[in-house]
């Protein structure tokens, strides 16, 4: 089972919208670490920048102490982005500021130096970029940049034909493919775990066949909406008359056209409030911010669109309605709509009832009239 959920996985091509909740997801998640790997890399960048002052006799001077101020500018900044694409464009700035320090300091290291710590520094930035998460521009930008802060061929007085340009060439070849191996496997395998997430998430609460959510989700939705007690709140329970007797005739396949054809509707009417099949021919709605007026408004009209939907095999529903008061749980107002829908069932059905607690229960025609 899970291994065909996987092919089924692997073989989707992530739409745009995907895509950009991801890059938004792994950024939310991973902000801490970004934060850390900024952090750790002005520390680095320090240590190195005080080794080679006070050993190479460089002295720590003004310039060292303005790009400290730029790096830990940037670190502050971005514990205030909240936005993925935001967070692409300052990693660049913090990357072009941080590989200019290495240059210039490396560039008071005699010659026959240079080029060592201009590797050093370049895996160094390159590895970090890798594991950020940044858009795949953002990472071949920031490539681009470091190596050309930190080319060991510039300012070290190395000839092509060498055989350490050679060597630094087959290094600076083999470390680039290696991070763009890297990143390109660890964003897709990130990639592919988020889209199964999803998938898995959607299947278990969104209805296969109806694609509307299926009660699970309603339930746990309903619950957090009666806690937040929202005034004008109804609760309409949804039953498709003499479905039974469309399954026994026609055959399930047409059962199953019916209810996605009741559940379209009910997306289309029901916009801005908590819907979902309950199961089998059952659905339900939860209203807020309605007066009974307008409640009953909206199935009267919801049961006027099924009626009119004259398919290939026409079907009317019956519909319970009840207010939710103070106190009601979700359990309590699920069984007064059941008990609404059971005298709209015997009324005629093709109709809706609204719960009372007196004994007379009103009962509406197919016009929604008394």
């Amino acid at each position: 089972m899970f291994k065909t959920i996987e092919d089924h996985v692997r073989q989707q091509v992530a739409p745009a919208a995907l895509r950009a909740e991801f890059r938004q997801h792994e950024f939310d998640n991973s902000r801490r670490f970004c934060q850390l790997i900024f952090c750790v890399s002005i520390a680095v960048w320090l240590v190195f920048d005080l080794i080679v002052s006070y050993l190479g006799n460089q002295g720590f001077t003004w310039r060292s102490g303005l790009f400290m101020a730029l790096l830990c500018s940037l670190t502050i900044v971005l514990g205030f982005t909240r936005r993925s694409h935001h967070f692409d464009v300052l990693n660049l700035l913090f990357i072009t500021v941080i590989t200019l320090g290495m240059r210039l300091v490396i560039e008071g290291l005699p010659i026959a130096l240079r080029p060592v710590w201009l590797v050093l520094g370049t895996s160094t930035v390159l590895y970090s970029v890798s594991v950020l998460p940044v858009r795949r521009w953002s990472f071949f930008c920031a490539m681009v940049i470091t190596w050309a802060m930190l080319n060991p061929f510039y300012g070290t007085n190395i000839d092509l034909d060498e055989l350490e340009a050679a060597m630094l060439l087959s290094y600076a070849v083999f470390l680039s493919g290696l991070v763009i191996y890297s990143y390109l496997r660890i964003r897709q395998a990130k990639l592919h775990n988020f889209y199964m997430s999803r998938l898995l998430l959607e299947q278990a609460y969104v209805d296969v066949l109806t694609e509307i959510p299926n009660r699970r989700s309603f339930m746990v939705k309903a619950e957090r909406q009666l806690h937040q007690a929202p005034p004008g709140q109804y609760l309409a329970m949804i039953d498709i008359d003499n479905f039974k007797k469309v399954n026994d005739r026609f055959g399930h396949d047409v059962g199953d056209e019916v209810l996605k054809r009741v559940a379209a509707h009910i997306k289309t009417t029901m916009q801005g409030y908590e819907f979902a099949r309950l199961g089998g021919e059952e659905f339900v709605i939860l209203f807020a911010g309605l007066d009974q007026q307008d409640a009953e408004r909206r199935v009267a009209m919801l049961c006027q669109r099924v009626r009119k939907d004259v398919d290939a095999q026409p079907v009317t529903i019956s519909i319970g309605l009840t207010r939710i008061i103070a106190g009601d749980t979700l359990s309590k107002a699920l069984m007064h709509a059941d008990q609404a829908l059971y005298q709209a069932k015997h009324a005629g059905k093709d109709r809706y009832v609204l719960w009372q607690q007196e004994a007379d229960k009103q009962a509406l025609d197919p016009q929604g009239k008394g």
